[in-house]
């Protein structure tokens, strides 16, 4: 195998990693905005389980956070939490995520 054939590999290796990496970490973002909202919704622990399993799910919608963004909007609309409370909280709960992982 040529160097220029590990190299290859090896950015292959480090592209996956970073993917899986990036996938694990908005999912423990999600979940931890489906914790926050459930809280403020005043779900049961059960509730909660399944509240952050759709936001979890609604992340796949299209790619980025609006689409989670509109969830956690749309379920929160009786809470009088404004559209910047809630991304200032996504920004926060995504830094967490990602020193989850360091």
């Amino acid at each position: 195998m040529s160097s220029f054939d590990e190299r290859e590999k090896g950015f292959e290796k480090k592209f996956a990693h970073d993917e899986e990496l990036q996938f694990k970490i908005s999912a423990r973002k999600n979940k931890y905005i489906g914790e926050w909202a459930s809280k403020i919704l005043g779900y049961s622990t059960d509730q909660e389980k399944e509240y952050i399993q759709s936001v979890i799910k609604a992340d796949f919608a299209e790619a980025g956070d609006e689409d989670v963004f509109r969830k956690v909007k749309e379920d929160l609309k009786d809470h009088n939490i404004s559209d910047e409370e809630i991304r200032n909280k996504m920004d926060e709960l995504n830094e967490k995520a990602k020193s989850d992982f360091k």
